[in-house]
């Protein structure tokens, strides 16, 4: 397989992930580990994280629905105390190998984000590693979230290759299955969080790992 572009998740991929802080923030406030997540997994296309990653909702009205749903699980965590979570550490690695790379593949990134995050992350390590891509797609602004298909349609058609000629990166089982359909490559990449994930859809990954240049590498022929 000749592969002319890598499309890379942003959120736990080329960053840290947003669930170490969720799970600080749980641990300091007396709430049951992995609660935020569970309260993001439930309803996915419709509640209120994915309405703000639509950007469908201000963020009064995320702050609001999301703090119901918590209430209706029993706790009180309000969405804007979410929001200052998610800004996640730039794995300096990844900037070096994006740039190795940048050279002889087309670099795409799809990103669930919110309007607010995308503002806030704008920091000079996030600033170093957004021109390394050719084209960046962003929830909060398209519109559309992964794992919606038609967002990765968007990215291949603005990178100018078909799907089979794409490799996918992320660390969320469910965004890899879109991807694989398509006719992309895929890799799940593993981290402390999404372990007990791994064989959920396996069917839908090529390669798994947190050794990410090893395994492009390999895949690549480097």
């Amino acid at each position: 397989m000749k592969y002319k572009a890598i499309i890379w998740d942003f959120g736990g991929v080329i960053t840290s992930s947003p669930f170490e802080a969720f799970n600080r923030y749980e641990e300091s406030n007396g709430l049951p580990k992995d609660i935020i997540r569970t309260i993001n997994s439930e309803n996915p296309d419709n509640n209120a994280w994915a309405k703000f990653e639509n950007n469908s909702i201000s963020i009064d009205e995320f702050d609001a629905l999301f703090l119901g749903e918590a209430k209706s699980k029993g706790y009180h965590i309000c969405g804007r105390d979410i929001i200052k979570l998610l800004k996640g550490s730039i794995r300096k690695n990844m900037v070096i190998f994006l740039r190795e790379l940048k050279s002889d593949y087309k670099l795409g990134c799809i990103t669930n984000n919110v309007k607010s995050s995308s503002e806030e992350n704008s920091d000079n390590e996030t600033k170093e590693a957004m021109p390394l891509f050719d084209h960046i797609i962003e929830s909060s602004i398209v519109g559309i979230r992964k794992p919606n298909p038609e967002i990765y349609i968007m990215s291949c058609n603005a990178l100018g290759v078909k799907p089979n000629q794409c490799i996918y990166l992320d660390d969320l089982g469910i965004n890899l299955k879109p991807a694989r359909e398509l006719g992309m490559s895929t890799v799940w990449v593993e981290n402390d969080f999404n372990r007990k994930e791994a064989n959920i859809l396996k069917e839908y990954i090529n390669f798994t790992g947190s050794d990410l240049k090893s395994i492009l590498s390999n895949m690549l022929k480097i």
